[in-house]
């Protein structure tokens, strides 16, 4: 059997990271979008440390555990070629001297650069699983993990983004952090890709305090993220979640004009880096909030930074964009 990380186990963790992150005003920001000066912060979780930082650290601490106490000898784990879940789990394999296989959507040379040369630098294995999403790219996961096993190793399957109930208790510490850092905190906005960040942050904080931003990594997001919610608290009731679904746009992949004005935004005015998949839409997220009244000045609002900068390298639209704001 290929070993698939159990949720059910007594909760344990490795250290990858530096916590707490710190939390970060952006008084120019907020002015700019319309509210306090003292209204807006980031939690800058781009900044956890292990290979390039990222939300994904956070859950990889209870992932990898998991998989080292299941006799683990090779991490396996799905993405788009771009993925900082990826990239961070080779990052945490080699910390760790154990092999990482990850098992990409795409074919080979069908992207470059960014978080791709990072897995090749950490030392990862690519398998391209050709166009295939879903379910389809969780079952190629699983035959290479299989074909892992037939050949002598101990392969852990690690889900898409690191979103399982025993990753997401990496968010459970974040909101424990956030409680600490700001304990008025009235909305914490979060991309959502696999789910479990949200979903942690859900657990800890209640959903009325999570403003999630769907970014199109996965058919469901609601149910996805009240999944895992349901497994964090041990309950069947499904939270009230809100959660925005506007800003996919064209697509996962795709570039709009909103999440390129969130980038520029926050770039010129705190000098901070979104990316184009993840908190680029969550910004716009943010933005959209503000002008539609769902937040609103003189609360405390606190943006969570997931990382995701090593990903803007290898989007080229970004990448046209930004070189063409130089002329």
């Amino acid at each position: 059997m290929v070993t698939k990380i159990s949720d059910s186990r007594t909760p344990q963790r490795v250290t990858f990271g530096t916590w707490p992150t710190p939390l970060e005003p952006m008084p120019r920001l907020a002015r700019t979008l319309g509210l306090g000066p003292d209204d807006l912060w980031v939690k800058r979780d781009d900044l956890t440390g292990l290979g390039g930082g990222g939300n994904k650290v956070r859950k990889l601490e209870w992932i990898c555990a998991a998989a080292l106490a299941d006799g683990a000898t090779v991490l396996v784990t799905t993405g788009a070629p771009q993925s900082n879940h990826a990239r961070l789990t080779a990052a945490a394999g080699a910390r760790l001297g154990l092999d990482v296989v990850l098992v990409l959507a795409g074919e080979p040379g069908s992207s470059s650069s960014g978080n791709i040369a990072l897995d090749g630098l950490f030392g990862a294995t690519v398998v391209w699983a050709g166009d295939v999403h879903g379910e389809p790219l969780d079952a190629a996961a699983g035959q290479v993990a299989e074909r892992l096993r037939r050949q002598g190793a101990v392969p852990a399957l690690i889900p898409l983004g690191g979103s399982s109930v025993i990753g997401a208790r990496g968010y459970v510490e974040c909101g424990r952090e956030l409680l600490t850092q700001a304990p008025d905190l009235t909305t914490v906005v979060v991309a959502v890709g696999s789910g479990g960040t949200m979903a942690g942050l859900v657990d800890q904080l209640g959903p009325e305090r999570v403003l999630g931003v769907h970014c199109g990594a996965v058919a469901e997001p609601a149910r996805t993220v009240s999944d895992l919610v349901r497994g964090l608290s041990g309950t069947h009731c499904a939270p009230e979640l809100r959660l925005r679904l506007d800003q996919v746009g064209g697509g996962y992949s795709v570039l709009t004009d909103p999440v390129m004005a969130a980038l520029t935004v926050a770039a010129r005015t705190e000098g901070i880096v979104l990316d184009p998949i993840y908190t680029g839409r969550a910004m716009a997220g943010l933005i959209a909030a503000i002008e539609d009244g769902d937040v609103t000045a003189g609360q405390r609002t606190v943006f969570l930074h997931s990382g995701g900068l090593p990903g803007l390298f290898g989007h080229t639209a970004t990448l046209a964009a930004a070189e063409g704001a130089l002329s």
